[in-house]
């Protein structure tokens, strides 16, 4: 609607220019004047996300298209784009792992950095193993999930992202100064189908919403008592609706505030 309205008001098909071509070029000149106006509106369309100052949290499910166990987390999951405390007060991730593709089904939406990740966590908590459907909370195992999840109870500092033309800028003013944070950026994508042919899952149509299509990383630099930082944000499949999610951690690698939304 957005890029819609720009063309409209950046095109004047009333106007001297196209009302004196020949009708031949008149033909040809007005898609593409049209093209390129929607192209410019598309590259200059920036989205804003911008937390509070209490905490919002950062939910992450990691699951797989192979595990059967999985699709109720998912649905649980997805279910939240409906709760109101969504993007201000939680911010849902889900992550895709790869230790199940050998098992019967190679989940297309899983990347070895995700898994990565879920093993590094397992670490952090004293463990040698990882499964899905697991819950993450702020950087801690979570198995209270099918309920909203809590309210923030404290304040974190405010976390501002913009999102334009590939790249993520982010701004952060921390409640309480630290040595140092990494920020976090992961391209979300939603209403993705699966048809699963093999394995667990085999014959069921599996839907998937918050999926982590990219995930980058960058450490923040302090100027003027403010935190900042750039990083690369991939573009989206053509027709997927897309989303962002941006979070800060510590040094341990926990997240302390989040925030996230609709790419425009």
């Amino acid at each position: 609607m957005t890029a819609r309205a720009a063309l409209l008001r950046g095109v004047n098909v009333g106007g001297p220019v196209i009302a004196a071509a020949p009708r031949s070029l008149t033909l040809v000149s007005l898609p593409f004047i049209l093209a390129s106006a929607l192209l410019a509106a598309s590259a200059c369309a920036e989205t804003v996300l911008r937390s509070g100052p209490a905490r919002a949290r950062l939910v992450e499910l990691y699951t797989s298209e192979g595990c059967s166990s999985c699709p109720p987390a998912d649905a649980w999951l997805s279910s939240l784009a409906g709760e109101r405390g969504l993007w201000k007060d939680f911010v849902p991730v889900e992550f895709h792992v790869t230790y199940w593709d050998d098992l019967g089904w190679p989940d297309r939406l899983a990347d070895k950095a995700f898994t990565a990740r879920q093993r590094a966590y397992a670490a952090s908590w004293g463990r040698d193993s990882v499964y899905t459907p697991g819950f993450v909370l702020d950087g801690r195992e979570w198995r209270a999930w099918g309920r909203t999840p809590p309210k923030p109870d404290a304040a974190a500092g405010v976390l501002i992202a913009r999102a334009a033309d590939g790249r993520v800028r982010v701004t952060w003013t921390p409640a309480a100064e630290g040595a140092a944070f990494d920020v976090y950026a992961a391209r979300l994508g939603f209403g993705l189908l699966t048809r699963v042919g093999a394995g667990e899952n085999s014959g069921r149509a599996l839907r998937h919403d918050f999926v982590a299509r990219s995930l980058s990383r960058a450490a923040l630099t302090r100027k003027d008592g403010r935190w900042s930082a750039e990083l690369d944000l991939p573009p989206a499949a053509a027709g997927e609706r897309a989303g962002l999610a941006v979070w800060i951690a510590g040094p341990d690698g926990r997240p302390l505030q989040a925030a996230g939304g609709f790419l425009h």
